[in-house]
């Protein structure tokens, strides 16, 4: 576990040789299909606003996805489309939606990055989480909170709106090709299906469930190097499609921590592996959505203009969850707008689908 930590600067070589074996030996990246409960919103959400159509030559603004299920995904985001652009006011969604809110946009820096997450792949490498068996279920219980974004073609005005912080709860199996999320307000009433136990999967090759991605299972973490250059040639493998490859490893990390349980060497390999993700950067100043403030490891996407920040707590170095903040206005949406929160509050093993942990389970 031990390594002499260092900061890459540059991509990764596709021509490398050991890039070259890895992807000789997985899998070429595919972009998995949109989740059914993504899909299902976006096709409700879509019926709603058409009833009153813009004039054909308004301006459609793209607008962010509202994230309620797995990590998001090129073909997720692919699948997005102007639907606030139809009409003005705010978006219809399964509760109220509220204004975003603003912050001050701090700058990040690098100076700090190696001490930071040599601290907090430290910190991280002395916890002691529960390996779930054969039959069991990974159960991670959030508060979170996403963008909606919304144009009037007849004045041109837009305005950036946000769910109401709510309860979110997700369980998985260790492959990932089983479990339920629940998302009252937000989802169909009682949650929906993941993997197998949606009623609408249906195999593909006679194993593979669309919508999953088993290579970020825990049975596929486990079985990851824990040295951080090796995992990062792993990640990098299951991205796909036209974003930036920076970006999406990063983000894919993001989706790990927020809703999987990862055995602590390779926790601690996964943030050392973040950190070697160009542009990634310290944020002194930060808040999940439970308001627990702390410091961030950030990365901004240049060509939306968003920054993810996953935030520590500043003395313990745990992690609390994550924020999304508009560094650079894009589509109208003003630097500073707050575009997603979510904030980990139980991460534990039960043994049924749906089953809630007893008080005192947590991770």
């Amino acid at each position: 576990m031990t390594r002499k930590f260092w900061k890459r600067t540059e991509p990764l070589d596709p021509t490398d040789p050991d890039h070259a074996e890895l992807a000789r030996l997985l899998p070429a990246p595919s972009i998995p299909p949109m989740p059914l409960d993504r899909q299902l919103l976006f096709e409700e959400h879509l019926l709603n606003e058409i009833r009153t159509p813009a004039p054909p030559t308004a301006k459609r603004p793209a607008r962010r996805a509202l994230l309620i299920a797995l990590p998001v995904t090129a073909a997720a985001l692919a699948a997005v489309v102007a639907v606030n652009a139809l009409t003005g006011g705010a978006p219809r969604t399964g509760s109220a939606s509220v204004e975003a809110p603003v912050v001050p946009v701090e700058e990040g820096s690098a100076l700090q990055l190696v001490s930071t997450v040599q601290q907090i792949a430290a910190a991280v490498s002395k916890q002691r989480t529960p390996e779930p068996k054969p039959g069991q279920y990974i159960y991670v219980k959030s508060e979170v909170s996403y963008l909606s974004y919304s144009h009037n073609a007849d004045n041109d005005e837009s305005r950036t709106w946000v769910q109401p912080l709510h309860q979110r709860e997700v369980w998985k199996s260790p492959d990932a090709r089983s479990g339920w999320v629940d998302e009252p307000g937000q989802l169909p009433e009682g949650g929906l299906g993941l993997g197998k136990d949606n009623p609408h999967s249906k195999p593909v090759n006679g194993k593979d469930v669309p919508g999953e991605a088993p290579n970020l299972s825990y049975d596929w973490l486990k079985a990851q190097p824990t040295d951080p250059e090796p995992l990062l040639k792993a990640i990098y493998a299951t991205t796909g499609g036209p974003r930036d490859r920076d970006q999406q490893a990063f983000e894919t990390i993001k989706a790990v921590v927020n809703e999987q349980l990862v055995p602590a060497q390779n926790a601690a390999a996964l943030y050392r592996a973040a950190a070697d993700i160009p542009g990634v950067v310290v944020v002194q100043n930060s808040q999940d959505a439970a308001g627990r403030t702390g410091l961030a490891l950030a990365r901004l996407d240049e060509k939306t203009g968003e920054r993810i920040e996953l935030v520590f707590d500043r003395t313990t170095f745990a992690y609390l969850g994550s924020r999304g903040v508009q560094v650079k206005q894009v589509n109208n949406v003003k630097p500073g707008t707050v575009t997603e929160r979510t904030a980990v509050l139980e991460r534990t093993v039960v043994d049924a689908l749906k089953q809630r942990p007893a008080p005192g389970g947590t991770v």
